[in-house]
């Protein structure tokens, strides 16, 4: 599982011109699926990004976490994070999950991390979406579960 984390000073999702999520202060989490994805990648993910310290504490050190600093999420779907672009000029998708599997991963992604307390809103699972953010920082981060079990 691929996460880019963004921490935004406000963000939003619109569909065929509807707003279906925003957020304030917060992540905007853009969450790929691979094919050999768990429920335990998305423990991991939950863990570390509802943990993340990248908000400044008063003495401008980034030092604090969503929840302390009244943060929310949004969480979009976004299977392009497994693109291949090593042969030509199109990218293959071959390496994201199937959709039924990158969808229940997605919902359960999102019903844990609610289950942190966190306010989380998303977009629609395949939908075409135009997501807007003001990028804070820009501070910016990846996460790969593959890499969890290097030393």
């Amino acid at each position: 599982m691929k996460a880019v984390v963004q921490r935004v000073s406000q963000a939003q999702v619109t569909i065929d011109g509807e707003v279906c999520g925003r957020i304030d202060r917060g992540f905007v989490v853009l969450l790929g699926v691979g094919p050999n994805d768990t429920p335990a990648d998305v423990d991991y993910l939950v863990a570390k990004i509802s943990k993340l310290r990248v908000f400044s504490d008063p003495a401008g050190k980034m030092n604090l976490a969503l929840a302390q600093v009244g943060g929310a999420v949004l969480a979009i779907s976004q299977f392009t994070l497994y693109a291949d672009t090593r042969k030509g000029n199109r990218p293959s998708f071959t390496a994201a999950a199937a959709p039924a599997l990158g969808e229940q991963l997605y919902d359960l992604f999102v019903a844990r991390m609610r289950a942190t307390n966190l306010q989380v809103a998303t977009g629609v699972f395949g939908a075409d979406m135009q997501v807007s953010l003001i990028n804070d920082g820009p501070v910016t981060i990846l996460f790969d579960t593959e890499e969890q079990h290097v030393n």
